[in-house]
């Protein structure tokens, strides 16, 4: 397991969320569905840009300012 933030995950990897940003944005990961221990696929990690992750059936686009924010365990 490594732990890094999500800006660093690698495509294809299964990553746990471990802490999440304490402000509004917050607020809006959770109505996602993203919240701390929830385990989600990086489907995709564009350089400098987008992280697309996949929970169950869902896709989910994340900036790349709000990813270097959110801390992750790399479990594959």
């Amino acid at each position: 397991m490594i732990k890094k933030t999500l800006d660093q995950a690698i495509k294809g990897s299964l990553i746990e969320i471990n802490r999440l940003p304490q402000d509004h944005q917050r607020l809006q990961l959770l109505r996602f569905g993203i919240g701390e221990g929830e385990r989600v696929l990086c489907l995709q990690n564009l350089p400098g840009g987008t992280i697309i992750l996949r929970k169950r059936r869902q896709e989910i686009a994340i900036g790349f300012d709000l990813a270097r924010c959110i801390h992750i365990t790399e479990l594959s």
